[in-house]
């Protein structure tokens, strides 16, 4: 792309052109360049250091077989990024919160963060492209759903580098780090990652002792719950260590971004659903916990009456490598 269509597509935005062709100047289209100097359309310099990758916002050509340095635009996505030891170089930040460290990543792979010296690219959920431009990354990562979904970014973002987006709502985290690893040239470590997953799934579900009751995996919003499917991620995880994960209530819930892993209902339809279940709150403190069991709704339930109400802790509600390690440590000190 000539600096005439740069300018054209990001008219006034004289930084941006500035950067694009900084970028550019800096290797971006080495591929492009190693084409030329062959004298045709594709050389087999450029087919081996680079891929085409069909993702969840469509196909990226010219995705590099190694790449070097990765801006990621989903905090969500960061951590399975992490977990691969994928270069990752700056990432996407939330407002800070009890689920986050200061600066806004996910405290369940804060430190990770930090041993790899990685940057805050932006903080807020919409990606800001000018500060993504500025990292000069050679590969863009980013999710399409949830808070993060960049999506109506993408062509923007295209523009900076090849850039992939992936669903991370209706997916197994484990499915979804075998698909990063393809997409990135990281098979092996994620398939070693998963192993050591499974290994330790293998490990506490021998030494816990599951109740006989099913769990519901609830998440209080205080006018209503929220119910986590036997599908979700967590769902699943639960299943694999030999729970029986409670189905939400009959009828259609109230869903956000078209995420099939958990609904919304109103606290007396789950409460009537729950009945004998053990609770399991998904991102919750302790003290939020209490006020919702103490409601009238809730206090009268066999699992509160019992003490069948578990913390699963803050950082559930979105699971990778890290957090799903966390649950299940939560798990073996609860029922083992």
């Amino acid at each position: 792309m000539n600096g005439r269509q740069l300018r054209t597509r990001f008219k006034g935005a004289a930084v941006v052109v500035a950067g694009l062709l900084a970028l550019t100047a800096c290797g971006g289209g080495g591929s492009d360049v190693a084409d030329k100097k062959a004298g045709s359309g594709t050389s087999d310099k450029a087919a081996a250091t680079t891929r085409s990758v069909k993702h969840d916002a469509g196909t990226t050509e010219k995705v590099p077989a190694q790449p070097k340095r990765i801006v990621s635009v989903s905090v969500t996505m960061t951590g399975h990024l992490l977990a691969l030891d994928a270069p990752v170089i700056a990432s996407q930040a939330t407002p800070p919160s009890v689920i986050t460290d200061k600066q806004g990543f996910f405290t369940q792979w804060s430190d990770a963060a930090a041993k790899n010296s990685v940057k805050v690219a932006y903080q807020g959920f919409e990606p800001d492209v000018e500060k993504v431009l500025a990292l000069k990354p050679d590969l863009i990562i980013g999710a399409s759903s949830g808070a993060e979904n960049a999506e109506k970014f993408y062509d923007k973002l295209s523009v900076v580098a090849p850039t992939l987006l992936y669903r991370h709502d209706d997916v197994s985290w484990q499915d979804l780090t075998a698909r990063l690893g393809k997409d990135l040239g990281l098979e092996k470590r994620a398939s070693e990652v998963v192993a050591a997953h499974e290994k330790r799934v293998g490990e506490v579900k021998a030494a816990i002792t599951v109740p006989k009751q099913s769990a519901a995996l609830v998440r209080d919003n205080q006018s209503a719950m929220t119910v986590f499917t036997p599908e979700s991620a967590q769902g699943r995880l639960l299943t694999s260590l030999g729970f029986t994960v409670l189905e939400p209530p009959a009828g259609k819930g109230q869903t956000q971004g078209g995420r099939s892993d958990f609904a919304e209902f109103s606290q007396e339809k789950v409460a009537d659903t729950a009945k004998d279940s053990s609770l399991l709150f998904v991102s919750h403190t302790p003290e939020e916990i209490t006020a919702a069991t103490a409601r009238p709704v809730w206090k009268d339930l066999a699992a509160v009456k019992d003490k069948r109400v578990y913390d699963l802790g803050l950082d559930t509600f979105r699971l990778d490598y890290y957090s799903a390690g966390n649950l299940i440590d939560k798990i073996e000190k609860a029922f083992g």
